[in-house]
């Protein structure tokens, strides 16, 4: 009799899942529930969607549930929310939302691939009229929607999400404030750092106000009209709330699952939980710092992937397991782009490092060829082994693309010194003859106590 594995959740990490274990095995009798209406859909993309760059909603979606059934053979069914996991019995209860009936399923190994739902802060007025989240594709038409040229509207929240939507807003026409409870932007940066995308933003017409928590929504017959703090009351037409998520982890606590930061989802590096018969991956799950080696929190869609891809490989009968993470990630916010890889200076030090940072500005192609940028490079090294901690850069398109290759280095445990011996590429349209890399290792070996 075929091994019935079910997954709750069809985006990343459950599809990632599914597919990896069917393609091990063909014989796994495999079913995902999603519960909203789309699967394999691109959620990073979604900025990008509501200042109308995408202009079809179904141009986010990889796979759509027929691709999924004729292509793969797992059946998947949206709008299907799964409302009771009794893990001593092995059975789920789904509702059908179109509907409104109810079915019991039995599993012999449950994926939960749950995801996270975005922060809702306990402020008056937060459930007007008008307050939007951006977490799925149904929340990316609404929020587009509700966007017309020359309206004011309010971000609460100044990470990646926040400011990616302030650029493609403000892009549509529309006069932005960014309100942001920390004293400064993306805290892993250099304050320096921090201050040039404040800039950024401020030149490009955003305005961001700073250090000033919310304290309510104003609202006038039940349609959200401005933003309060302890400063006074900004007017607005619409606010979006985008202070980060938490893991979705209703169905884990039922289970009786051990959970972890965040409430998070405790596993092991092959993804199972404390229950053998139940798996998870992805955003509702807690993962490993690889470099520290302490656990920890970090929702990107990368690691949903790679997670999900290790559930489904155990699963289908190999013996994988899940390296860690490095938390690297990129944004761009109008033409500044912000990148990072590994621990910043206070995660370092934090973790028992003798960490100090070392910072270079460099052009990122020769310094006579006519679309030269400054790159912005911050090192975070140990300074008794010279080893590379994390890193942080500013600057043009290129400046991201060098993460990647610094973020190898971190997994790979190099020092500095090291680095500084790597055969990089030169040519002045695309490096001067010392790459960024290259000078900030040199840079940074001076800090390395001998």
């Amino acid at each position: 009799m075929a091994r019935k594995v079910i997954v709750v959740g069809g985006t990343a990490a459950g599809l990632s899942a599914a597919s990896k274990a069917k393609r091990l095995d063909p014989e796994l009798e495999i079913i995902v529930f999603e519960k909203s209406g789309y699967i394999s859909y691109g959620s990073c993309g979604l900025p990008y969607f509501v200042g109308d760059m995408i202009k079809d909603p179904d141009d986010l979606v990889s796979l759509h549930v027929n691709d999924m059934r004729d292509k793969r053979g797992i059946p998947v069914f949206i709008h299907h929310e799964v409302t009771h996991v009794d893990s001593s019995a092995k059975k789920i209860q789904v509702k059908n939302l179109d509907d409104g009936s109810e079915q019991t399923y039995q599993y012999d190994d449950l994926v939960l691939a749950t995801g996270a739902s975005p922060i809702k802060p306990i402020v008056p007025g937060v459930d007007s009229d008008g307050v939007y989240f951006l977490r799925t594709v149904e929340d990316g038409v609404r929020l587009k929607g509700a966007v017309r040229k020359g309206m004011s509207a309010a971000i609460v929240g100044g990470g990646f999400i926040g400011l990616e939507v302030a650029e493609e807003l403000t892009a549509q026409g529309v006069k932005v404030h960014v309100f942001e409870a920390l004293p400064r932007l993306l805290p892993f940066l250099p304050e320096s750092y921090s201050q040039m995308v404040l800039e950024t933003l401020e030149t490009n017409g955003v305005t961001v106000h700073l250090g000033e928590p919310v304290m309510a929504l104003a609202s006038s017959e039940g349609k959200v009209c401005g933003i309060t703090t302890a400063s006074g009351t900004v007017e607005c037409s619409m606010v979006l709330m985008s202070i980060g998520v938490v893991p979705n982890n209703a169905l884990a606590k039922e289970a009786g699952l051990e959970l972890g930061i965040k409430g998070s989802i405790v596993v092991d590096n092959r993804m199972r939980t404390s229950d053998p018969s139940i798996w998870a991956c992805g955003d509702c799950a807690q993962t490993e710092n690889s470099i520290t080696g302490q656990s920890a929190y970090i929702p990107l869609g990368t690691t949903a992937n790679k997670m999900g891809r290790v559930a489904g490989s155990n699963i289908g009968g190999e013996d994988s397991s899940f390296h860690g993470v490095l938390g690297s990630q990129v944004t761009k916010v109008f033409d500044l782009y912000i990148a990072a890889t590994g621990l910043n200076l206070k995660q370092a030090i934090d973790a028992g490092f003798a960490a100090v940072e070392s910072q270079v500005v460099k052009g990122d192609k020769a310094s006579y060829y006519p679309s030269a940028k400054p790159m912005y490079l911050n090192f975070i090294l140990d300074s008794s082994t010279g080893r590379l901690l994390g890193a942080q850069s500013l600057g043009s398109e290129a400046s991201a693309i060098r993460m990647d290759a610094l973020a190898v280095a971190v997994d790979a445990g190099m020092t500095v010194s090291r680095i500084n011996d790597l055969d990089l590429i030169y040519a002045p349209p695309v490096a001067p003859v010392y790459d960024p890399i290259l000078i900030a290792a040199s840079q940074a070996m001076k800090k390395v106590r001998s």
